[in-house]
């Protein structure tokens, strides 16, 4: 049958389409390398650099936590350094679960807002003060969080303390709170940090959902919220998992805003209101010091291991994203 004269060329005749179609997919599949090989370069330089200190420290490095630089004029003699980094990795992941535990409700519940009940008039003023919210520099929040929010924190800490002290349990997750710097508090700054994140890619991910399925199950009787749970939560689950794990590299990653506001301590503690410590507030703390190898080799460690745990992190969340749309299309089928 020949083609109408009017007709678009085929793609997938010879010619500039398939041309076309070849030139894109090359270009396609040259930044997917190229971000590869980017990831690859930074991995592999930086573990040369911290060599030195995983050499030094052996299975140390990850499972103690005893962090202690080279300090040849030490009170009782010279003291040999020890790296451990157990006590950064656990404040690492403690600020971040509380950050998330307390963003992404309240980002999920402005996206939803904003897609299925906000005004037309105020979804354009409420967008722009989540931008503007994600555009505030952390270190001008690190700084209020030292300045403002930790001293008005403080007396809310102990009464807390004193109403749990005994329980079982809460009195040690809410234990004393010596200060406003605690984990509690990085986790409560840097929470205020990713809200943006999370919400401005789960609005988008909503904002896919078809419209066809919505109306259908509110056609059928369903609720707002039922229609929600039935309809929008099951075909966004990807894009919100994607989204949460977004904001929550960048908690990971945190470091001005963490290290003014988490109080610099080398501790695992339970306690939501003790001084800790983070991986990338670590680093920014101690990188200037003048220390000797394995000294700045031993923070470039601690930036490996940062680097590791995001990777992992990401992995898992694949995995979950992949069983649960399994299980989603068997409940389809």
């Amino acid at each position: 049958m020949s083609q109408a004269p009017n007709s678009p060329p085929s793609l997938t005749a010879k010619g500039r389409g398939v041309l076309g179609d070849r030139v894109f997919w090359l270009l396609s599949l040259g930044a997917g390398l190229l971000v590869l090989l980017i990831l690859g370069l930074i991995f592999a330089t930086t573990l040369k650099e911290a060599w030195p200190a995983i050499r030094y420290s052996g299975f140390d490095l990850i499972t103690s936590s005893n962090w202690q630089a080279n300090d040849p004029d030490g009170p009782d003699g010279p003291l040999k350094p020890h790296y451990g980094a157990l006590a950064f990795i656990f404040g690492t992941a403690y600020t971040s679960v509380i950050a998330l535990v307390l963003a992404v409700p309240v980002s999920i519940g402005i996206a939803l807002y904003l897609t299925e009940y906000a005004p037309m008039r105020l979804r354009g003023p409420v967008v722009t003060i989540i931008d503007l919210l994600a555009a505030l520099p952390s270190v001008v929040l690190g700084l209020w969080g030292l300045q403002v929010f930790a001293p008005w924190l403080q007396p809310s800490f102990r009464s807390i303390h004193d109403f749990f002290d005994g329980v079982p349990v809460l009195g040690t997750i809410f234990g004393q709170a010596l200060s406003g710097q605690s984990f509690l508090t990085a986790g409560i700054i840097v929470g205020v940090m990713i809200v943006p994140i999370i919400t401005s890619i789960t609005r988008e991910v909503f904002a896919t959902v078809p419209t066809a399925d919505k109306q259908a199950a509110l056609a059928l009787g369903a609720t707002r919220w039922e229609m929600i749970r039935g309809a929008v939560f099951p075909h966004s689950f990807g894009g919100m998992v994607g989204a949460v794990i977004l904001g929550l590299g960048r908690a990971m990653g945190e470091t001005i805003a963490v290290s003014l506001v988490i109080g610099a301590s080398t501790q695992i503690s339970a306690n939501l209101f003790a001084s800790g410590n983070s991986l990338a507030a670590k680093i920014a703390q101690n990188w200037g010091d003048p220390d000797i190898p394995p000294g700045r080799s031993a923070l470039v460690a601690l930036g490996v291991i940062l680097f590791v745990m995001t990777i992992i992190v990401n992995y898992v969340a694949r995995i979950i994203v992949r069983r649960a749309e399994i299980r989603m299309k068997g409940a389809a089928a």
